[in-house]
């Protein structure tokens, strides 16, 4: 079973993508109501990005891996806030 790595918030979307966009496996954006959106989509970023703005705010969320090192990945941008220290 996969387990939540991170919660997202005060994040820059552009970099997050573009991280999201190196990792090898699927990569799913989970809210408390129980959505599931798998971010490797373009139309599942779309809908879950703009889905968890509301009101300006970005509301609570986790991300969850199905590939460990593309967990690492956004664990260490999540950490560091750059996606260019991530190798």
């Amino acid at each position: 079973m996969m387990t939540p790595i991170m919660s997202l918030h005060d994040i820059d979307v552009s970099e997050f993508l573009t991280v999201l966009d190196t990792c090898e496996g699927n990569v799913f954006l989970v809210t408390h109501e129980g959505d599931k959106l798998n971010l490797k989509s373009k139309l599942c970023q779309l809908v879950g990005l703009t889905r968890l703005i509301e009101g300006g705010k970005i509301s609570e969320a986790f991300i969850v891996c199905e590939n460990k090192e593309d967990e690492s990945k956004l664990f260490r941008f999540n950490l560091l806030g750059e996606s260019t220290k991530i190798a």
